[in-house]
């Protein structure tokens, strides 16, 4: 695996999550994308080298490219409707490499039915979750213990069969020691002898979040809007309605 093919893999998931082409990834500047494949009302915004991808519910795409045409990333990251922005990291294979385990810790791997074994857990949401019938979209697990309880964990999520979404849970006595960052860069490992992708998210107001993606041995490789949830109570679905009758 290199750096190649796991940049033509993120351009093909993204290509389904945005509705774009691929050769929009080679423009400049921002390219509006109708996605009328997502519930209305849609708007996520993708940037990926030089291109801004902009994928939006057919009936929003022109006022919302009265706003943001002809200006520059920034700009459009900066508007006001503009709902927060998230940061997904891949393996630098030119500096990651699988961390030491710090002795202090016993440790367990996890995969498939064998993490039914820690269905009741809590605490560990953002790396492992199990809905009100016992099922969790987490195919893998690396957790480290002390003293016979689970202090941190890391988790992926299959988000399609090339890419696992990574999380990691510390409990916040066992922070600041680079303990997440050991769970991670394990994990990330073991996922890429499967020949599948290992990807982090971070949001941009999440430093902690940011530095564990570092410490592990990922670089940034595109950055997106947070994606529209219709819960019926979001701010981010009052604004994209807004949009609807924007003058």
């Amino acid at each position: 695996m290199d750096k190649k093919y796991i940049d033509e893999t993120i351009k093909s998931y993204l290509l389904n999550r945005l509705n774009c082409k691929p050769e929009d990834f080679e423009k400049e500047g921002a390219v509006f994308v109708e996605n009328n494949e997502r519930k209305f009302p849609f708007l996520e915004i993708c940037t990926m080298g030089q291109a801004v991808l902009v994928s939006a519910s057919g009936t929003l795409i022109p006022k919302i490219q009265k706003l943001l045409e002809n200006k520059s990333r920034d700009e459009i990251f900066e508007n006001p409707f503009i709902y927060g922005q998230s940061i997904y990291y891949i393996p630098d294979f030119k500096i990651f490499k699988k961390l030491a385990l710090d002795n202090n810790f016993q440790y367990e791997l996890l995969e498939g039915k064998e993490i039914q074994k820690l269905n009741g857990i809590s605490g560990f949401e953002n790396s492992l979750a199990f809905d009100k019938d016992g099922n969790t979209s987490t195919c893998i697990v690396f957790y480290a213990i002390k003293n016979h309880e689970i202090v941190a964990l890391a988790g992926a999520s299959m988000d399609n069969e090339k890419m696992w979404e990574l999380g990691i849970d510390v409990k916040p006595e066992y922070r600041r020691n680079g303990l997440g960052a050991i769970l991670i860069s394990n994990l990330a490992d073991a996922i890429l002898e499967k020949g599948v992708i290992p990807f982090y998210c971070a949001s941009t107001t999440n430093i902690s979040s940011q530095a564990v993606a570092h410490r592990s041995g990922f670089m940034p490789c595109f950055v997106t809007t947070y994606g529209n949830i219709l819960d019926g109570s979001s701010v981010y679905d009052e604004i994209l309605k807004g949009l609807l009758f924007y003058r």
